[in-house]
């Protein structure tokens, strides 16, 4: 495991970017503009790299990682701030996020346990 924290916080409106497949991960000192879009996490550095092929994980979820944003170390170690989208893309478009295999979304509430593996 090189990755492990749990939600803390949800905002109101953080469920809005489900229907696009995607949730916003943010630790608690996210900007006010994006609070209400986001899941809260403890602020904790990954141990390695994030790679294609590796594993993340909500609670007992598991999906596998297909293509990871050039910043989403940097963002997730720094800011506890990370896009997880979940289209089964294997070509990372966008620097902050990171890529998931395309299954059914996870359901996320307070204490929900996520990681990378």
């Amino acid at each position: 495991m090189i990755y492990e924290t749990q939600v803390t916080k949800i905002g109101p409106e953080a469920e809005m970017f489900q229907a696009e497949g995607m949730l916003i991960f943010f630790g608690d000192e996210a900007p006010d503009t994006l609070a209400d879009y986001c899941y809260n996490i403890d602020l904790i550095p990954s141990t390695g790299e994030i790679l294609p092929g590796m594993n993340f994980f909500f609670d007992d979820q598991v999906f596998e990682i297909m293509a990871v944003g050039d910043v989403v170390k940097k963002n997730l170690d720094d800011l506890g701030h990370i896009t997880l989208r979940f289209d089964g893309s294997t070509l990372a478009e966008l620097p902050g996020t990171l890529y998931v295999e395309e299954k059914t979304m996870p359901t996320i509430q307070i204490g929900t346990r996520i990681g990378i593996q």
